[in-house]
């Protein structure tokens, strides 16, 4: 199992706007430059899947196992032999508002999806997660 994990504090956006950023999974393409495109159709809830295309990738199936409103989300995206776990937490904290975005990836496979996937997404969380704190802070 290999696991990275990225936490910031911020008082520039609340829980719920950070909320409905992810929600709005049709427009993540707006905010994050390594997706194409996310479709999701229904409500942001556990049991739901949503498409995402990356930037010069074919589209996956994120399912979402857990959504607890204001709170967290965790979706997976499967793949030959391994799988990919991605949680957000967000947490009020007297110094602001803690986000953590937790990668994980199991399976036989996952050392090659590491390499593949899973490392390139870890290694842009930093300014990622800048960048929706800034869109949350503006549209939401």
């Amino acid at each position: 199992m290999w696991v990275k994990s990225y936490s910031i504090v911020t008082k520039k956006v609340t829980k719920e706007q950070m909320w409905k950023l992810f929600a709005d999974v049709n427009n993540w393409h707006t905010w994050d430059h390594g997706i194409e495109s996310a479709k999701l159709e229904g409500k942001f809830e556990k049991g739901n899947h949503f498409i995402l295309r990356p930037k010069g990738g074919p589209n996956v199936k994120v399912e979402l196992l857990e959504t607890v409103e204001n709170h967290k989300f965790l979706d997976v995206t499967k793949f030959p032999l391994a799988q990919m776990y991605d949680e957000h937490l967000f947490e009020q904290t007297k110094a602001g508002l803690k986000i953590t975005n937790t990668i994980t990836m199991k399976g036989l496979l996952g050392f090659l999806w590491v390499k593949i996937v899973a490392q390139k997404i870890a290694d842009a969380l930093p300014f990622d997660m800048q960048e929706q704190i800034n869109t949350a802070s503006k549209f939401y």
